[in-house]
């Protein structure tokens, strides 16, 4: 359905051969180390083996419709297989009526589909979560959309109603991660409707003697819990564009984990709002001890990029922050020309900058000039300007903070992969730090903490 017809006897990329030579592989790669068995049954009342790890990939709610392309298949399947599994190919077309997906031609409409589709998940879901032991976690994916991506990011419809599924089951959320399960190619071949990325639902069942929690008390909660957690991912190298699906784990952790959370009117917080918090927070969480000259500047950029504002609105937001207009310009990171204001561009910034010199260093300028390192002199050019830092920890962190900015609330595909070059590349800048450190002094023996 997603792809086109190769010549099996050519030898391009699908011919019988290499197809032939990819199964055989497998098979050899293969060493079980125990006997399994496979059975069929519906999801919603499946009966589970006690003690059992249950790891489940549901339907993706209205992207595949498998029982109608199955067809095509078992057309061919029940001449050649029927005598073999009478029962498996004992109707005339595959089953559709049980198939747990929104399709609206099949219920009468989209949002009889869609309420089929989640009566039907919640139903699977308890059903887990209720056989689920203490022993293990149970795992489940969700697959996000490009469209759905695009359009509401991490706290979209179809997420927050599955996790909203999950949570009222009776599992308590202990960590989401992100899963690349797609290739590049194959999105940009099938445009909108394709996956985008999978993320992991990490579960237990929540504990039955679970106390609710007012809406402040969820919110102090998040502020002592997910700044730490968001610095072991950072710490772990997690990518730039998993952050925000990852620090979702320790987020729905502190939510799911009491009875409910409750406004002041004892409605109950849902989740969506949740999520909205949680990203309030990580915003937060990942902007961390920036000095004042630094948070005028990702104020400023995230109203108006690289571009120009009135002086007084950013008199004003220089206020809020106990700085003047002309501090932020005196750090070098903004000029101020007829009554206008604007953030000084990379390439605009000292090219012989010497952080050791800079009487008013902040984050944002070392942010900067590390990117400005790396593109113009690569790991090495990079790994020496840390070495002149000492401590880049902050712009490291600022970079996340200025990544999720230009992915999600001032959209800017070019500069958000400046940012993400300097994260996915951090490793290795530190390594060859350490190299080039040893290179200097082969007699010292350097330990960082990487």
């Amino acid at each position: 359905w997603d792809y086109a017809e190769a010549n099996p006897l050519s030898a391009s990329s699908g011919n019988w051969t290499a197809m032939q030579d990819w199964v055989a592989k497998a098979v050899a790669a293969l060493v079980p180390s125990a006997e399994g068995s496979v059975l069929q049954q519906d999801a919603q009342t499946a009966a589970y083996p006690a003690r059992c790890a249950i790891s489940s990939d549901p339907p993706y709610y209205d992207n595949v419709p498998y029982a109608d392309i199955s067809d095509f298949f078992y057309a061919w399947l029940k001449p050649l297989l029927g005598p073999v599994y009478p029962g498996v190919f004992a109707t005339l077309a595959t089953p559709k009526a049980e198939e747990l997906v929104a399709t609206p031609y099949r219920h009468g409409g989209k949002s009889e589909a869609e309420s089929f589709f989640l009566q039907g998940m919640s139903k699977t879901i308890e059903n887990m979560a209720r056989q689920s032991g203490a022993e293990f976690p149970a795992t489940i994916y969700y697959a996000f959309k490009q469209s759905e991506m695009a359009r509401e990011g991490i706290s979209s419809t179809g997420w927050a109603s599955f996790l909203q599924a999950v949570i009222e089951a009776g599992y308590a959320v202990v960590g989401t991660w992100p899963l690349r399960t797609e290739m590049a190619n194959r999105m940009r071949g099938i445009g909108s409707n394709a996956l985008a990325n999978s993320v992991v639902l990490v579960c237990r069942k929540r504990d039955a003697a679970a106390e609710p929690l007012s809406r402040s008390e969820f919110l102090r909660a998040l502020q002592r819990e997910l700044p730490p957690a968001v610095k072991a991912l950072q710490a772990a190298n997690i990518a730039a564009t998993d952050l925000p699906q990852a620090a979702i784990g320790p987020g729905m952790a502190v939510f799911s984990r009491c009875a409910a959370v409750l406004e002041a009117d004892d409605r109950r917080v849902t989740v969506k709002a949740a999520l909205q918090l949680i990203n309030a927070e990580l915003d937060a969480a990942l902007q961390g001890d920036l000095d004042k000259e630094s948070r005028f500047a990702v104020s400023w950029f995230e109203q108006y990029g690289y571009g120009k504002g009135d002086f007084g609105i950013a008199d004003n937001l220089a206020r809020a922050y106990d700085l003047s207009v002309a501090e932020v310009q005196r750090a070098g990171i903004a000029e101020s020309v007829a009554g206008k204001l604007r953030i000084l561009r990379r390439d605009e910034l000292d090219a012989e900058w010497d952080p050791a010199k800079d009487k008013h260093l902040t984050v944002w300028k070392c942010c900067q000039q590390l990117i400005r390192a790396l593109d113009e002199g690569g790991e090495t050019a990079a790994a020496r300007l840390i070495g002149q830092l000492g401590d880049a920890e902050a712009a490291r962190q600022l970079a996340y903070a200025l990544y999720d900015l230009c992915t999600h609330k001032r959209p800017d595909a070019a500069e958000a992969g400046c940012y993400n070059r300097l994260i996915a590349g951090w490793m290795d800048i530190q390594l060859r730090l350490v190299q080039l450190t040893r290179t200097q002094d082969p007699d010292q023996q350097t330990t960082m903490d990487i």
